[in-house]
């Protein structure tokens, strides 16, 4: 049907063709890279052919994310298609670059990619009515593979000749005049933009042409997925090129031209047959993320330390035993991936690594942590299946900001007390240990929410309470610590104890609350560039302790866990500093307007308080990004959310929310996660559907009747389509 026939394409607000995978055809969000067309699409048929299903002037509109190849499949299998021809307009006045395509089969597996022959746009659908065979985009399908020929060999040949000279003008188009080549004065020839980004991923490539030089202007290019056992030097002449995916072949070295590359950043060689990587890698300054996982790579060479820009280094599954001492030169590292492979010990000094985020040493042959004196921004450690028999206290005193801590599957004997001073952390995996004492300080931790104790011969907690949960562990260990304090006469000196040696405040009231030590420990402040204060049942901070804490910059401020009623009026002095704000679990019932002047804040936690209703003045917080307000009393999302432009998660769990204002979402652009579990929402507007943008949707536990649980479980893309389906046209 479809060879018979021509196909326009109206595209009201302008588009762009790039390959897709059919299995990824659904509706996307904006930022898809797949996105194809963006606007209302219309495909027309111009007769209606015998056999053809589609009458006469027959319009078929698709959702506002829609790509060219899903056209063609809707249309039945285009494997057998020998040209096509495309007329495509656009309202639009500046014009969407054409710089690469393909078309896919019905199957993911099956592409078959196509080459620009003529490339013009007209300026409105009525243009397309044009008979002239050059007001059309020509897609050559490569000749069909002939009996003998193997796959290999095949698919070498399916990459069209004139790939690697498409950005060089064909015979047709050097005789056309410049008035042939500009349909009018707005559309003109230099629409024809030069080919930056080729993907020839999922193929059974072997070799790639030497003539891949010709592509000067690429800057994307995509080899995964195929059987490259080489690649040709003259790839080293691609000098623009900034992100190279090799993954899934069987490289064992590249080219040494390669490693010239000035522009490149974004390196993948992951499951590959390296043994080795080459040392001039380290020529490649501008490289900011290396993948080289799932290979055979049994040491790093030296001088990989000079690629000062990385910023995520990814070696899993290898046969490492040891890391050379300069990597620790990687200043800008994030991300440190060195899971599955043979080592024994991390370099000392990994403190240098201050920027270090994530790292993960799982499934090696480690004995022993460093203290990671310096790495304070460090917030996963993954160390499990290992050999570690302790934990050091230092460990505990230099990172501040670690939120998860898996230590599963080693030979740990005991924790130490000074576990509680890892205030942030929110999961301890301490299974399959030979630990038999919890220490009772891990009753302060105000954010642990998941700890893991299964498989330790622990003898002082009854195997009932344990299995009972995080919860319950930790109720029981804070009992007994008070029983001690109460037997002892006084709160025993422990590293987290309130009444820990410390400096004692000046009397600047005749009544003033001693307050808790750390709170006014300027080296701390200082150290942790955090105010972190639990489990101390303060009702009010005086201002003196912010001021403090101003003039240390810091810029984490956490009272969780006490029994304040409102936001401390010190607080103001901070409002320029602070960036992460954690209120929860006290008895707050109202936000002061003040709350307005914090210009800098990104996470906000006012979970687990009683609070009914937020100032209107909270719209003004342009920079917040995350914001908890579960388990609260609102009735109601309140109006002030629907004015913050940067949000992306608001998590509105266990309140008494009774609807859903989707007219108020669609006025948070970038709002990728919403938690609505527990509430009293009777009814699911399906118009929630089009909010393209949110990928995590939560509704579970609302008295609700559509969509019916089963919907629910199946995640946030069936809920989403179950309720795009309803909406009523």
């Amino acid at each position: 049907m479809l060879s018979m026939l021509d196909t326009w394409i109206a595209a009201p607000y302008g588009f762009s063709i790039c390959r897709c995978e059919c299995q990824r055809l659904s509706a996307r969000s904006r930022t898809c890279p797949w996105l194809a067309i963006e606007g209302a699409v219309h495909i027309t048929r111009p007769t209606g052919q015998p056999g053809d299903a589609i009458s006469s002037n027959t319009c078929i509109c698709w959702p506002p994310l829609f790509s060219l190849c899903a056209a063609l499949v809707g249309y039945r299998s285009v494997a057998s298609v020998r040209k096509i021809s495309f007329k495509i307009a656009s309202s639009r006045q500046t014009r969407k670059q054409l710089t690469s395509f393909c078309m896919c089969g019905p199957h993911p597996r099956r592409r078959r990619y196509y080459q620009i022959r003529e490339f013009q746009m007209a300026s409105s659908a009525d243009e397309l009515e044009s008979e002239d065979p050059d007001d059309e985009i020509e897609l050559d399908d490569p000749a069909p593979q002939q009996p003998n020929q193997d796959a290999s060999t095949a698919a070498a040949a399916a990459m069209p000749e004139r790939l690697f000279n498409i950005n060089e003008a064909d015979a047709d188009t050097k005789k056309r005049t410049l008035e042939q080549l500009s349909i009018n004065e707005e559309d003109a020839w230099w629409n024809q933009v030069p080919l930056n980004n080729l993907d020839l991923s999922s193929n059974a490539l072997t070799h790639i042409s030497p003539k891949i030089e010709n592509l000067l202007t690429l800057t994307v290019l995509q080899l995964h997925d195929n059987a490259l056992v080489e690649l040709p030097p003259q790839i080293g002449k691609l000098e623009k090129l900034v992100r190279l995916n090799l993954s899934h072949n069987k490289l064992k070295e590249l080219p040494p031209d390669l490693y010239s590359l000035p522009e490149l950043r974004h390196l993948n060689i992951s499951h590959n047959e390296f043994e080795e990587l080459n040392p001039d890698i380290s020529n490649l300054h501008m490289l900011e993320f290396l993948d080289a996982g799932n290979n055979n790579i049994n040491s790093l060479p030296g001088g990989i330390g000079f690629l000062v820009r990385l910023t995520a280094l990814l070696l899993a599954n290898n046969h490492i035993k040891e890391l050379p001492p300069d990597i620790v030169y990687m200043r800008s590292l994030q991300k440190l991936d060195l899971m599955k492979n043979d080592l024994v010990a991390l370099p000392e000094d990994m403190g240098l690594l201050r920027k270090l985020q994530f790292l993960y040493v799982q499934h090696n042959d480690i004995k022993e942590l460093p203290n990671f004196e310096g790495n304070e921004m460090l917030s996963e450690l993954h160390a499990s299946n290992n050999y570690i028999d302790h934990v050091p206290k230092e460990l505990c005193e230099n990172l501040p900001h670690l939120k998860i801590l898996d230590l599963r599957d080693n030979k740990i004997t005991q924790l130490p007390d000074e576990v509680c001073l890892l205030r942030n952390l929110n999961r301890l995996d301490i299974t399959n240990n030979s630990i038999s004492v919890l220490p009772v300080t891990l009753s302060t931790l105000a954010h642990l929410i998941s700890l893991q104790v299964d498989g330790n011969p622990i003898k002082t907690i009854r195997r009932d309470i344990l299995q009972c949960g995080t919860a319950r562990i930790l109720k029981t260990l804070h009992d007994r610590a008070q029983a001690k304090e109460r037997a002892d006469g006084g709160a025993e000196d422990l590293p987290c104890s309130s009444s820990a040696a410390g400096s004692q405040l000046p009397m600047q009231q005749q009544q003033q609350q001693q307050l808790p030590a750390n709170m006014t420990d300027k080296y701390k402040l200082r150290h942790t560039r955090t105010l972190a204060v639990n489990l101390e049942g303060l009702t009010d901070v005086p201002a003196h302790v912010f001021e403090l804490a101003s003039e240390e910059k810091v810029h984490v401020v956490d009272f969780a866990r006490n029994h304040l009623s409102t936001l401390p009026k010190g607080l103001q002095h901070m409002s320029d500093l602070v960036t992460e704000l954690v209120l929860s679990h006290n008895v707050i019932n109202n936000v002061p307007p003040f709350i307005s002047q914090f210009t800098r804040i990104t996470f906000l936690n006012l979970s687990n308080n009683l609070i009914k209703d937020l100032p209107s003045e909270f719209g003004l917080l342009n920079t917040l990004r995350e914001l908890n307000i579960a388990n609260n009393r609102f009735e109601a999302l309140p109006n002030a959310l629907y004015e913050l432009q940067g949000l992306e998660i608001l998590i509105a769990s266990d309140n008494q929310i009774k609807a859903i204002n989707v007219a108020g979402l669609q006025n948070l652009p970038r709002l990728s996660t919403l938690d609505l579990r527990n509430n009293n929402i009777e009814y699911v507007p399906p118009t929630l559907g089009n909010l393209t943008n949110i990928t995590h949707l939560e509704l579970v536990g609302n008295p609700f009747r559509q969509p019916r649980h089963q919907i629910l479980m199946k995640g946030t893309d069936s809920i989403m389509s179950y309720l795009r389906d309803r909406i009523p046209t």
